[in-house]
């Protein structure tokens, strides 16, 4: 236990922040039922968390150079569960989602943490392996989340998939205070010109502060357009605070002497690639996975634990295919094989858009499995492939930056196909309708729209979502084609010598 007690630390803290990302979604019925919360509170339970976790991730990550790691990880987990609690005691859905939103707080100082613990507690081999069963956790956790979600919901409750956070957290703090080591003091030989030079550094507030406001404005005008429209005054300028924010991000990053990202990387084509492709990846893979559950259930009838149970073959592919792949696939160009499987996953939400009044939940099997075996490849050398195409001083930099843009991928997703699916369902059954059903409450629309119209309604929506899912995953996997170059001459699994990385894949070019 001495050995891998702080991988077991690490890794049980980032099982259930990354699980806690799509937990919820089989449990919206329930909580929409309980709460009476509307679509828009709904899709805000599940952005709520993600956005907080995307614009403060980079931020937190900041601040833990500076106060100490292992001290922010502690702290953000004790966070996390006493949000997790608010959460399973909401009395409203406005209770839950300022709840969810401090989660996200929390689950940002323990992810941005993660990695730099891993590195000071292993070294050269040991190092490898320990990254390498990071990774495999990091990327089932979001596929395993729905399952784990539709059990509790179905059994205690859907306030249990927050209460069951409480004694986990509780672990994960003693295993931290247990077994990760302490940090480095000043004095100690070797180590003062590190601590003289993380007390020096400064907290980028300013940054933080501007890429949250538009990470939120972006967000909150793709949510709100659903009930706006696209066109509408409100929602443009709520686009137009997003964009005035951006612009202020890129002024403050251009002139402070720590930025949370250094633009000049953003000139690197394969930089801004994987990027690209960390946004379409959770967007497309994951943002319809919420609306499908919603479908499942209230439309279809299915309990919490057979609609988890329908989105197996995403989780189940996905496991089986990075386990194999990272054998078979060893040294294989990263812009292939994330290219490809961001592609895999992009024709998993095309083969998606076949439903119709009749369809029952097989007709989703053929597109989940293509694009869990997509989700298999894309998952393990994403963040290997950000921190092979930029200078090892800056992989800590781009390691978090690709784990921002994964979860604000997912928040946009969720924002912008539900805004798609209450858009084609309006056409059928009118608006006030189309949110009724869309939010979990068909059953509540029995004498004013007909069960066989809710059903081709949700149906058309569900396929528009889809599809653009599909066109996400197509444009970001040829991003990455495009834009992700491997150097010739270079050797398999030769990432940059320092950077911690836990998938193998070829040094990349800028």
């Amino acid at each position: 236990m001495r050995t891998w007690g702080p991988l077991t630390a690490v890794c049980l803290g980032t099982f259930m922040l990354l699980l806690d990302v799509t937990i919820v979604v089989v449990a919206l019925p329930d909580m929409a039922r309980a709460l009476d919360a509307s679509l828009s509170d709904l899709q805000w339970v599940i952005d709520g968390y993600a956005l907080a976790l995307a614009a403060l991730l980079l931020g937190v990550g900041a601040a833990a150079d500076v106060l100490g790691r292992r001290r922010i990880q502690v702290a953000g987990t004790v966070v996390f569960a006493l949000a997790s609690l608010g959460c399973g005691l909401a009395s409203n859905a406005e209770i839950l989602v300022a709840a969810r939103a401090v989660q996200g707080l929390g689950a940002a100082a323990m992810f941005a943490t993660t990695l730099p613990l891993l590195g000071a507690a292993y070294q050269g081999k040991r190092r490898s392996v320990a990254l390498g069963v990071w990774g495999a956790v990091s990327g089932g956790a979001a596929a395993l989340g729905p399952i784990v979600g539709g059990l509790l919901t179905e059994g205690p409750g859907w306030r249990w998939i927050f209460f069951v956070n409480l004694p986990v957290s509780v672990a994960a703090v003693w295993l931290t205070l247990r077994w990760v080591p302490k940090p480095v003091r000043a004095g100690q030989p070797g180590q003062a010109g590190q601590a003289a030079g993380a007390a020096a550094r400064r907290v980028d507030w300013a940054g933080t502060v501007t890429f949250a406001l538009f990470a939120g404005a972006l967000t909150y005008g793709a949510v709100r357009a659903s009930a706006e429209g696209w066109t509408s005054a409100r929602t443009g300028v709520t686009f137009a605070v997003a964009a005035l924010a951006l612009i202020a991000f890129v002024a403050v990053e251009r002139r402070v002497t720590h930025p949370l990202i250094d633009l000049r990387l953003l000139r690197k084509p394969a930089f801004t690639g994987v990027l690209i492709g960390a946004v379409g990846y959770n967007a497309a893979a994951f943002g319809v996975i919420p609306y499908l559950s919603i479908w499942l259930q209230t439309v279809l009838g299915m309990s919490p634990v057979r609609g988890s149970l329908v989105l197996l073959p995403l989780a189940a592919t996905s496991f089986v295919v990075a386990a194999i792949g990272g054998r078979l696939l060893h040294g294989a160009p990263a812009r292939y094989v994330i290219g490809v499987g961001l592609l895999l996953i992009g024709a998993g939400g095309l083969a998606m858009a076949v439903l119709d009044a009749g369809s029952s939940w097989s007709a989703l099997v053929p597109g989940l499995t293509l694009a869990g075996i997509g989700t298999g490849l894309v998952a393990p050398g994403l963040a290997g492939a950000a921190l092979a195409s930029v200078p090892p001083k800056d992989a800590g930099m781009a390691g978090g930056a690709v784990n921002t843009f994964r979860q604000l991928g997912y928040a946009l997703g969720v924002a912008v196909f539900g805004t798609v699916l209450t858009s084609r369902m309006q056409d059928s059954i009118g608006q006030d309708a189309a949110h009724t059903a869309a939010g979990g409450g068909a059953s509540a629309l029995a004498g004013q729209v007909s069960a066989h119209d809710v059903r081709e309604a949700f149906a058309a929506g569900l396929n528009g979502a889809s599809l653009t899912a599909g066109a996400v995953g197509v444009v970001a996997g040829l991003a990455v084609l495009l834009m992700v170059r491997t150097k010739p001459g270079s050797g398999a699994g030769q990432a940059p010598s320092t950077a911690p990385e836990p998938a193998p894949v070829k040094q990349l070019q800028g």
